[in-house]
């Protein structure tokens, strides 16, 4: 198989009766075994839950070919396991099938890494000053600001609730 596309991610809007989704890119895995996560996230509040497969969806097709993940309504992604599996025996014939499964494998990783990466906080290409992206620790009430020297984030010292 080859690796055609850089998606690792669908999102569905749910209307309360469709309950078969197309998952349009590649996974390994298959029913139970297959790595793909669901979330429902609902559009008022934000709030997202990490679906569990078999108790909220059920999954066909994979075994790196696209499927559909029944029962669902919302985002799909590809969380490939970042295991490495091929055993290369040596004065062994070149085993051309598992070597092209373990390169799409890495494909398919470092394609979820750069989606990860992507939507990251980081700063322009030009940026040459020495500020950290390191969040400190979530705070009630509180705000991200940058500090004094605005080389750090910190939680602001107001309470913005109030």
């Amino acid at each position: 198989m080859t690796i055609s596309s850089t998606t690792t991610t669908v999102s569905y809007d749910g209307n309360g009766s469709t309950t078969s989704f197309p998952v349009t890119f590649a996974f390994f895995g298959a029913s139970t075994t297959a790595e793909i996560e669901v979330i429902e996230r609902v559009k008022a509040t934000g709030a997202e839950t990490t679906k569990t497969v078999t108790t909220h969806y059920t999954v066909s097709g994979g075994n790196g070919a696209t499927g559909t993940a029944a029962t669902v309504e919302w985002h799909i992604r590809r969380i490939t396991t970042q295991t490495q599996g091929t055993d290369y025996v040596e004065n062994d014939s070149f085993p051309a099938a598992s070597h092209e499964n373990a390169l799409d494998r890495l494909t398919m990783i470092n394609q979820e890494q750069e989606t990860d990466l992507d939507l990251s906080f980081k700063y322009p290409d030009t940026y040459t000053g020495t500020g950290t992206t390191v969040m400190p620790e979530p705070s009630a009430g509180k705000g991200l600001q940058w500090n004094a020297g605005a080389t750090a984030l910190e939680n602001s010292t107001e309470d913005l609730d109030s």
